[in-house]
């Protein structure tokens, strides 16, 4: 039986300066938990990590290590519930879920990460360009407003219809404003 934080509806909040400090504390802990494994460290990423966006309360964090499964055992003795990549679907990341402590609400995302895949960099290069870009942070929330709204109770058809945006983004060439 799936937990029920897998089921949650997808509802944006209003941006939350306090989501910048709550990950601080998650990554400062996901530093010490890694610390065998981690190379390039831990990002706070996603909706979240952008000033003013409007964003699902749940902080997406992403960690570049050395070996993707040595590091399970450790974040599922820290509280952290791996999802199985016959489940999580994208083979370039293993992903764990950070519920609350009643189980039924996620707190936290983490997106485990080979050292030196393409995917950091790009988590990277999408967030900052958000940051940067009110106008495109401003199309990115109108988007994912529409998309909770036609897909508040399928959050992975959520995520996937906001790839062709992303795409978008990542294709620009790096110094375009």
């Amino acid at each position: 039986m799936d937990p029920a934080w897998a089921h949650e509806e997808v509802v944006l909040r209003p941006y939350d300066a306090r989501w910048a400090e709550r990950a601080e504390a998650v990554r400062t802990r996901l530093v010490v938990v890694l610390a065998p494994w981690l190379v390039a460290g831990v990002e706070h990423i996603g909706s979240t990590s952008v000033p003013g966006l409007a964003a699902k309360p749940v902080l997406d964090l992403m960690a570049s290590v050395s070996d993707r499964s040595a590091v399970v055992g450790a974040l599922v003795d820290d509280g952290w519930a791996h999802v199985p990549p016959e489940l999580d679907g994208q083979d370039w990341r293993r992903f764990f879920v950070r519920p609350d402590a009643s189980g039924r609400h996620r707190v936290a995302h983490l997106h485990v990460l080979r050292a030196g895949h393409h995917r950091w960099h790009d988590q990277l290069a999408f967030r900052d360009a958000l940051r940067r870009e009110p106008e495109l942070r401003d199309r990115y929330a109108a988007l994912k407003q529409d998309l909770a709204d036609r897909f508040a109770h399928d959050r992975e058809a959520y995520t996937a219809a906001k790839g062709g945006f992303i795409a978008e983004v990542l294709r620009r060439p790096a110094s375009a404003p």
